[in-house]
């Protein structure tokens, strides 16, 4: 089993590393409104972004997309800062809300110009988390509204509590989901119940959503934490798997072809991730991997 420095799924766990990204828009005293903490594996970390507006229930705003942005954007370039982080979970500071959506308060002051601007960035964004290599996950605790539920459509998996209803009300305020929500929801659950969630704006609880698809695993345990204890579990699960062979079966799976499988297979067959899995079966112990 991957060995972690601290055996338990906790906030304080990530107390060690933990700092804030403060967009290039904000001010010197507005407080960020993302806080993002690292759990260290024997090789490489987990990352932790979690929103925290809890006046405004995470709604997106401004400085919130800014900040989500900068930080996606060190990873997609693999910016030195982020280069050991092997999978991210995104999660909330609140117990019963993972995002509400827009901020509407903020989006009304907004000229036309300004809603085009903001809605390309937040598009931008989401695009670059569904692109990038590592595995990233939504720790749902609570609603996840509107652009909420979009940033977790981003996601390669989505963790539920069993108390949290996701839903795409935007039809109910005269617009539609515009930052993914009418093409990534359909091809994760299909035209119509796509549609059905889209046109009645309804919300939908844990149990729907998991016979959907539209969530990985609904949390078993209870309490505030209960979806992100579970995100993170998985996360570890998945790194214990060699850090090159999962970026590369990331791919291969999102290429559906064979040719991208065998491009993804000939990147791993001679790493030295892979003499180290033969060698720690041989000796009947857990490979030690380094991401080579």
């Amino acid at each position: 089993m991957l060995l972690l420095r601290s055996s338990i799924f906790r906030q304080s766990v990530f107390a060690s590393r933990r700092h804030f990204v403060r967009s290039s828009s904000s001010t010197a005293s507005t407080e960020p409104t993302l806080d993002i903490s690292t759990q260290e594996l024997d090789y490489g970390s987990i990352a932790k972004v979690t929103f925290n507006r809890p006046k405004a229930k995470n709604a997106i705003s401004q400085q919130l997309l800014d900040e989500l942005h900068e930080y996606v954007m060190r990873l997609a370039t693999k910016d030195p800062s982020v280069e050991k982080v092997r999978a991210m979970v995104l999660t909330s500071s609140l117990p019963d809300v993972f995002c509400a959506g827009a901020d509407l308060k903020e989006r009304k002051t907004f000229t036309p110009a300004q809603t085009t601007q903001f809605l390309t960035k937040l598009n931008d964004t989401l695009t670059k988390i569904q692109g990038l290599e590592i595995p990233t996950i939504s720790a749902i605790q609570g609603l996840a509204l509107g652009g909420g539920l979009e940033i977790a459509l981003s996601t390669d998996f989505r963790v539920m509590s069993s108390t949290a209803k996701l839903g795409l009300p935007e039809t109910r305020l005269a617009i539609l989901p515009g930052a993914g929500g009418t093409h990534r929801l359909p091809k994760l659950i299909g035209y119509s119940r796509a549609l059905d969630m889209i046109l009645t704006g309804r919300r939908v609880e844990a149990a729907e959503a998991l016979s959907f698809g539209l969530v990985n695993r609904v949390a078993e345990e209870s309490g505030d934490e209960a979806a992100t204890n579970s995100a993170m579990k998985m996360a570890q699960q998945i790194c214990e798997g060699g850090p090159i062979a999962i970026n590369a079966a990331k791919r291969a799976v999102k290429g559906r072809s064979p040719d991208w499988e065998r491009a993804a297979y000939e990147k791993v067959v001679n790493s030295k991730d892979k003499f180290e899995a033969l060698e720690a079966f041989a000796q009947k112990r857990k490979p030690n991997f380094a991401g080579e």
